[in-house]
């Protein structure tokens, strides 16, 4: 696509213009621009309280969280090229969301854009996948690394975009799918000053809050601790409803109580909900969940027989058949 300094505007109101601009422009314009982010879908808000950009972004990984991403920004006026290594999956999701095409190869989705963005299983993948990427990018984008890789990959992958020339971001996310689609996640960052400037309008259509925590792979390390301490709150929430069976003690009566407490956790008790139903539609997979812990233990010392435990018990819920439900799943295996 061309990348000229205006175009029509396409909001439904009419009143303004649209931006077609490259990443090394975005910089100076991004501390002007803030997206009014009521973490509530695009079609819900008001389309005064918002402006509509028009960029180009790919988005390489077509999972649940890649999908949903390649969506929202669509439907806030970016152009978005999606690629997945399956490819019938980047079709499919390219076919129910706006303004999002299947790009067939990752040199094709990369070719134009403004923003690459990875969403990807882990390191190694992501890694194989800069191969074909990097040199295919335009030298003024940004590389916004969304994959959960720990920091010894972070630190391999941004010393690859260094030998490109390519601007790098650490920048994990807390949240699933449904903070996605609610642009309301919050972004785990390091990377250089500029860069975060550059690709923040991006950010900002997907999240409320964007941490910057370093400028190297610190992001990476603060993602396996909350990572950790999510896979842990869900076996714990799994192991107190248990407790309560054996004590006689209801459900929703440790759940009141807990709420008019400093104990309250909300994350857990959406979690509990799911296992009062055992209906486990997936926010965080339960792989996923023993891939990150497994790459927590990777990356410290030995002697965390806690995390040890909550890895065994996301690894035998995963053999009983859970692997691809939520986290939450890991009820069925304690009981």
């Amino acid at each position: 696509m061309s990348h000229e300094a205006n175009a029509t505007c396409s909001c439904p109101h009419g009143g303004c213009r649209t931006q077609r601009r490259g990443a090394a422009e975005w910089t100076a314009w991004a501390g002007a621009l803030r997206w009014e982010n009521s973490s509530r879908p695009l079609s819900q808000e008001n389309p005064s309280n918002r402006r509509t950009i028009v960029a180009t972004i790919a988005v390489l990984g077509a999972g649940a969280l890649g999908a949903a991403m390649a969506a929202r920004l669509g439907e806030a006026g970016c152009d978005v090229q999606l690629w997945n290594r399956t490819p019938a999956r980047g079709e499919e999701a390219a076919g129910q969301a706006d303004r999002v095409v299947a790009a067939g190869t990752v040199p094709a989705a990369v070719a134009d854009a403004d923003v690459v963005l990875t969403v990807l299983r882990d390191g190694p993948a992501v890694a194989g996948v800069a191969e074909e990427m990097l040199p295919a990018m335009r030298p003024d984008a940004v590389w916004v690394q969304v994959s959960t890789v720990g920091p010894v990959h972070a630190r391999t992958l941004r010393d690859l975009a260094a030998g490109q020339g390519i601007a790098y971001l650490d920048a994990p996310v807390s949240g699933s799918t449904a903070q996605v689609q609610q642009g309301s996640l919050v972004w785990l960052i390091a990377g250089p000053e500029a860069a975060v400037d550059a690709a923040r309008p991006v950010l900002e259509i997907l999240g409320t809050e964007i941490q910057v925590v370093g400028t190297g792979a610190e992001a990476s390390s603060l993602k396996l601790a909350i990572n950790t301490w999510l896979a842990a709150s869900a076996v714990a929430a799994a192991d107190v409803l248990a407790v309560c069976d054996a004590l006689d003690v209801p459900h929703e009566t440790l759940v009141r109580t807990l709420k008019a407490t400093p104990l309250a956790m909300p994350f857990a008790f959406a979690k509990m909900d799911l296992m009062e139903k055992r209906d486990y539609p997936v926010g965080f997979a339960v792989d996923l969940a023993l891939k990150d812990v497994d790459l927590t233990l990777e990356n410290v010392e030995p002697g965390l027989p806690f995390v040890e435990a909550v890895r065994d018990r996301l690894k035998s819920t995963v053999e009983a058949g859970h692997g691809r439900e939520d986290v939450a799943a890991v009820y069925e295996t304690g009981r």
